[in-house]
Formats: structure tokens, sequence, C-alpha cells
């Protein structure tokens, strides 16, 4: 799957809040000053070439729908992230993290309980 631009991430935003929507529901939730319709529509079949969207006929109408859960687009997103920037290792990125203040100290424990609860055996 292709890389999002900003404008499309922000098209997919849209259509994972609403689900399935038509051109003109996307237009109405875009902010001013919007782009003309047949940009948008543009915008939208280009998404649906790259596997993000499909959409069901109605006539002549297209109502679109997303192929990728936001869950799953950001789970890509980060893992790419890491792996370009900070050399495919989770711990760089937290260190990165941290060092910029982009952690907070409760956030810090919540990793840590999180990873101290993975590391407890199952009990069975």
């Amino acid at each position: 799957m292709d890389e999002l631009n900003n404008n499309e991430e922000r098209i997919m935003r849209i259509f994972w809040r609403l689900e399935k929507a038509l051109v003109r529901d996307v237009l109405d939730e875009l902010p001013d000053p919007k782009p003309p319709y047949t940009t948008l529509a543009s915008s939208i079949k280009l998404l649906e070439k790259k596997g993000y969207l499909d959409h069901k006929a109605y006539g002549t109408t297209h109502q679109y729908f997303p192929l990728i859960s936001q869950a799953d687009y950001s789970k890509r997103s980060v893992n790419q992230l890491v792996k370009h920037y900070f050399e495919g290792s989770v711990g760089n990125f937290l260190s990165f993290m941290v060092k910029e203040n982009k952690i907070s100290d409760k956030e810090i424990e919540d990793l840590q309980k999180m990873i101290d609860d993975m590391d407890k055996p199952t009990e069975s």
C-alpha cells in the first residue's frame, strides 16, 4: 500500500469517522476553503486505487467506505516511522520521545507497568 500524503490522511480520517460517505458528504466535512468537488472526487478515486477505499454503486452515485481501519493504518505508520528513522529500534524511538519530553512520567510508568504485566507468566 502506498503512503498517504497529508491531504489523503485528512480525507481518510473523515471516512474512518463516518464509516461510509458520498463525495459530497466528505466535502461537507472539510474546512473552508473547500476544494472543488472534482478535485476531491479525484483524490477519493486515488485512495481507492491505492487500496484504502472501495465503493458501492447506486446508479451513477458511489458510496465509499474504508478498506483499512484507522488502528491498522496507525500501526503501519508507526512501524514505518520506527523502521525509517530509528533504525528499526523501538528503544531508539522511545529514547527519542523521552529526551524530547514527548512522554510524561505517568506515561513512562504506564509503559513500565505494561511491560511488567507482559513478563508475568499466565495462569493456567
